[in-house]
């Protein structure tokens, strides 16, 4: 680069928690690669550790559902005029790479394909589960994809969309997380203790609909068996007040902050909302109940759309009903605490879904996602090799 000349930059937006990390990847692989590039966009507090100067921050923000999403349309608009500002005045990024938030993310991609701006989709809209219209518009609006599971790749491919399989940024994110033993002697645990892990999101709604019934579940378990351990990973978008208040009148719930996967892996079992943190307890190994309430509007909504069987994300990527799952009504303690005390006491059945973790493992492709993700990225913004 010239002396005075203006730094070439990439733009990435990441509109959740789950984004937030998985764009943290990238940006560490992009810092590395190409160190005199400025990264900016919409993100959160790890993608801003990880290199990104974050002009927005909706991450705390974030919905479940359709109809929990209608009162942040007002914050949406606005983030989406500002990002469109910034697209069309000179001088714009060399890429745009969007990372999950399709809703959001592919009308960001039509503005920036009309200001000029190549668009990379890092983390894509799961087309083969839901909504697979929306195809069309990835092949009009989006310059390459970058796939995280391999059966993606006929997917994109087929419909005309350039598409590279990178792995999923969960392998590098979880290069770092601790044995169980680790986990275990981190947490102050008895390596024989018997350990209930409660994951219940990274949303103040999720926290709202699930947490009761967790916090019910564990009194019955506590009662069947009071020697069990219960712990709680808080999220870092979610408030600890709010969580103390909904697991109050409980057993004893140690609150882990900052460190999910220390919790993930010390468990014998976890109660874990429907979400990414489930992919990250499968490839731990981890045995788990998955639990998914949203409101009614928003169920039905998603039973009109999805095309396949599960809403757990390791069921999906799985092609089967691995992971015991619990919708709406059925997300109650008495029926979570039934369910746990059931897979607690058949070590076969918490031995196959371990036995399906490690099938899994093998489809996530090996380390370096990021690596493999930021090269791509800079060819697409015409970096030199």
């Amino acid at each position: 680069m010239t002396p005075g000349a203006e730094a070439p930059a990439i733009m990435l937006v990441a509109g959740e928690a789950s984004g937030d990390a998985h764009g943290a990847v990238l940006c560490r692989a992009l810092a590395a690669l190409a160190p005199g590039w400025r990264l900016f966009g919409m993100g959160g507090a790890r993608m801003a550790e990880a290199g990104m100067d974050v002009v927005l921050d909706l991450t705390a923000h974030a919905a479940v559902g359709g109809s929990e999403a209608i009162g942040r349309v007002p914050m949406l608009y606005g983030a989406y005029r500002r990002l469109v500002g910034i697209l069309g005045t000179p001088p714009r990024p060399r890429a745009l790479v969007l990372i999950d938030f399709p809703e959001f993310n592919l009308r960001l991609a039509r503005a920036a394909r009309r200001a000029g701006v190549p668009v990379v989709y890092f983390i894509p809209p799961q087309i083969w589960a839901w909504r697979a219209g929306r195809i069309g518009a990835i092949a009009r609006r989006v310059t390459r994809v970058l796939a995280v599971f391999p059966f993606e790749v006929p997917l994109y491919r087929d419909a005309g969309v350039p598409v590279e399989f990178v792995g999923h940024p969960l392998v590098d994110s979880l290069a770092e997380a601790p044995s169980r033993a680790e986990a275990r002697k981190r947490l102050e645990l008895a390596e024989d203790a018997l350990v209930l892990g409660l994951l219940p999101g990274s949303r103040g709604r999720e926290i709202e609909r699930l947490l009761p019934a967790m916090r019910d579940a564990a009194i019955e378990i506590a009662r069947a068996d009071p020697d069990v351990q219960f712990l709680l990973a808080l999220a870092p978008t979610v408030d600890r007040g709010m969580v103390e208040r909904r697991v109050a009148g409980g057993p004893r719930i140690g609150i882990v902050e900052r460190d999910a996967h220390a919790v993930m892996a010390a468990a014998d079992l976890l109660f874990a909302a429907s979400g990414t943190a489930t992919l990250e307890a499968a490839l731990l190994g981890t045995p788990m109940i998955i639990c998914y309430r949203v409101s009614h509007f928003s169920y039905r909504l998603f039973l009109l759309l999805v095309r396949v069987s599960w809403i757990g994300l390791p069921n999906l990527a799985l092609g089967r009903g691995a992971v015991p799952e619990l919708y709406q009504e059925n997300v109650t303690g008495p029926r979570l605490a039934r369910e746990a005390l059931r897979l607690l006491a058949d070590p076969a059945a918490l031995a196959a879904q371990r036995a399906a973790f490690a099938e899994l493992q093998g489809r996530f492709g090996p380390p370096g996602v990021g690596i493999r993700a930021g090269r791509s990225v800079l060819r697409v913004a015409g970096a030199a090799p």
